[in-house]
């Protein structure tokens, strides 16, 4: 009727208290995708890993939250938002203190995947219950608000990671997620509603193929460089599993009657495109945060702490971005801020493939931010663009589709940079080596003198500064080629139609599912 006040989706006793604890369980789920990362060296001198086996505790986690996001608004629509959000919340704290207790790199692997189940459905759910608990017109405001919460994961997760490691241990990076885990638990325990349920079908099989062509695929990444790639009865057998698995899931998604995803989404050419640049940014974006907590602990020799503080102008450039330039961008073509996105993230990767051992720490702040502002340019256009011409009836499961190539590039892209970062380091060292001579070296011919002693600490060092040169040019091809794929990524947008202007709500949603 004319004239009466709009209610709310979703009625709850007392708002406030459950929207602090529904932004408390999303900050804690963003926090836990950047906080373990300049703990990362720490964690594998305790675990026993080597460089390249320790992004698996990157690589598990986004890849679980990868395969299991696609379920869950059928969960939702079988046990309720209730259930769902109660039991995630549940299982992400428990699965953080297990990560906490881990004394191997196996049981760590293990409790990381049981944390990116639970922390998959964390940002979706917190999402729906603000968007639900609000009218129309508060809806804005709430969104700029649960913006501004999930941009605190990129800027502080680095800072209060490497603060914890330095003063106490890489174990309270996690351990830290108890107390908030146990508060937003309560809280969510006494406001949170029960949602009506209801029977819904569910493509299982198609589930179980996308899962098992993704876990096949991770493991060939993770496991061939160790394995000899192809020279391995495993890595041959896991690379049959993945493309057979891949081949039947394009199959049954475009045969079956009600497939997981349905087929004519992807007869959306922009769609199609976006999901192609949601893969590239996720790919690019988290194999920098990866490979930096290694270069700069490993090479420049900044402490945990120091090192947090150097990744967080990310977080800055991004939320700057949001901050200045939102309005701005609901009256700019996506196809236009994409380009700039690109260009800018592209820059930023060039100028880090310059780096030098001996710099200051100014051209590491510089690149940070141009990278952070070329990510929010990046990220928001590129879901407008998605759902520009996307039918609204599809826009649910596409969603669950973007955030599954952006974590797929993701976790490939972690494994890719790692990989490449172990090889071209063992390239590198052998070619540094080749020039390094005897006559190059005080007392390196004289083993059997009375200066060997002295020989073989020279040696040492010696040894050490070819390593320390390899890896550093390791290190910096990687940044060139992330460089360069960018670049080459802006021809794309040559085939992307315009679409609908977007409003100021959906640059909001936009900019949340960018700081995701």
């Amino acid at each position: 009727m004319p004239g009466r006040p709009e209610v709310p989706a979703l009625l709850v006793k007392n708002r406030p208290l459950l929207l602090t604890g529904v932004m408390a369980a999303m900050i804690m789920q963003t926090l836990d995708t950047t906080i373990a990362n300049v703990a990362l060296p720490h964690m594998a001198a305790s675990l026993g890993a080597t460089r390249d086996t320790i992004s698996w505790v990157l690589t598990s986690y986004v890849l679980a939250s990868a395969v299991v996001l696609p379920l869950a608004g059928w969960l939702v629509d079988r046990i309720g938002i209730r259930t769902m959000l109660l039991g995630s919340v549940t299982l992400f704290t428990l699965a953080s203190m297990l990560c906490g207790a881990a004394q191997s790199l196996d049981q760590m692997v293990l409790f990381r995947v049981l944390q990116g189940i639970a922390g998959a459905f964390l940002g979706p759910l917190a999402q729906t219950v603000i968007l639900d608990s609000s009218t129309t017109a508060e809806r804005p405001r709430m969104m700029s608000i649960y913006t501004q919460g999930v941009m605190i994961g990129p800027i502080s997760g680095p800072i209060i990671g490497g603060y914890l490691t330095d003063n106490f241990s890489w174990r309270w990076v996690f351990y830290v997620n108890l107390p908030v885990g146990i508060a937003c638990a309560i809280l969510l325990w006494l406001y949170l509603p029960k949602t009506p349920l209801r029977e819904r079908r569910v493509d299982l099989f198609g589930w179980l193929l996308i899962a098992g062509t993704v876990a096949a695929l991770q493991l060939v990444l993770d496991r061939g460089m160790d394995r000899d790639w192809f020279s391995s009865a495993e890595i041959v057998v896991e690379a049959i599993v993945a493309g057979s698995c891949a081949w039947m899931a394009v199959v049954h998604l475009t045969t079956t009657a009600m497939p997981l995803f349905p087929a004519a989404m992807f007869r959306d050419r922009n769609f199609t495109i976006g999901l192609v640049f949601t893969a590239l940014i996720g790919l690019v974006m988290m194999s920098v945060m990866a490979l930096l907590p290694g270069l700069l602990q490993q090479i420049y020799g900044y402490s945990p702490l120091q090192a947090g503080l150097l990744l967080a102008p990310r977080g800055i450039g991004m939320l700057l971005s949001i901050t200045l330039f939102g309005r701005w961008m609901n009256r700019v073509d996506p196809r236009l801020q994409l380009a700039i996105g690109l260009c800018l993230m592209s820059l930023s990767l060039w100028l880090m493939a310059h780096w030098s051992i001996d710099m200051p720490r100014v051209p590491i702040v510089v690149s940070g931010i141009i990278q952070g502002v070329g990510l929010s340019f990046s990220f928001m256009p590129v879901n407008l663009i998605s759902f520009a011409t996307l039918p609204p009836r599809y826009r649910t499961d596409a969603s669950g589709l973007t955030m599954l190539f952006r974590n797929v590039g993701a976790s490939v892209g972690i494994a890719s940079g790692t990989v490449l970062l172990a090889r071209n380091i063992q390239i590198s060292h052998a070619e540094i080596g080749s020039h390094v001579t005897p006559m190059l070296i005080p007392f390196a011919g004289d083993m059997n003198s009375t200066f060997a002693p002295a020989s073989g600490a020279v040696l040492g060092i010696a040894d050490a500064m070819v390593n320390q040169q390899a890896a550093m040019i390791a290190y910096l091809d990687d940044f060139l080629l992330m460089s360069v794929g960018c670049i080459l990524a802006v021809p794309l947008l040559l085939l992307v139609r315009t679409g609908q202007r977007p409003t100021g709500t959906d640059t909001m949603a936009a900019a949340a599912e960018a700081a995701h």
